[in-house]
């Protein structure tokens, strides 16, 4: 009978901690609501017109205007910037880059 009694004890304690519920469990939130909303869904997964949009940007940033590529020249050389902020960009890029010597 005694032996009987200590098993008992012995099976009770392996089932408690085993069976034990952690507050690390309890602390997921997907533990109440397994399932999302649509608006979280929706959240970390991109459509088409977004990656259309990107792509559509990355072909203009490759595709630029001669201006746009002539005033980002200028905003690089420090003098030719200085120069710009008195008398625009087409004409300090005129004065610093349009005149090229060939040796």
């Amino acid at each position: 009978m005694r032996a009987l009694i200590v098993l008992v004890l012995l099976a009770v304690l392996v089932m408690a901690a085993t069976c034990y519920e952690s507050h690390e469990s309890m602390e997921s939130h997907e533990y109440l609501n397994p399932f999302l909303n649509r608006q979280r869904a929706n959240g970390f997964i991109r459509d088409d017109t977004g990656l259309r949009a990107v792509l559509q940007e990355r072909i203009r940033e490759r595709n630029k205007a001669p201006q746009e590529r002539q005033r980002e020249i200028c905003e690089d050389f420090h003098l030719c910037e200085q120069y710009a902020l008195n008398h625009g960009y087409p004409a300090a890029y005129r004065h610093y880059f349009g005149r090229r010597r060939n040796k």
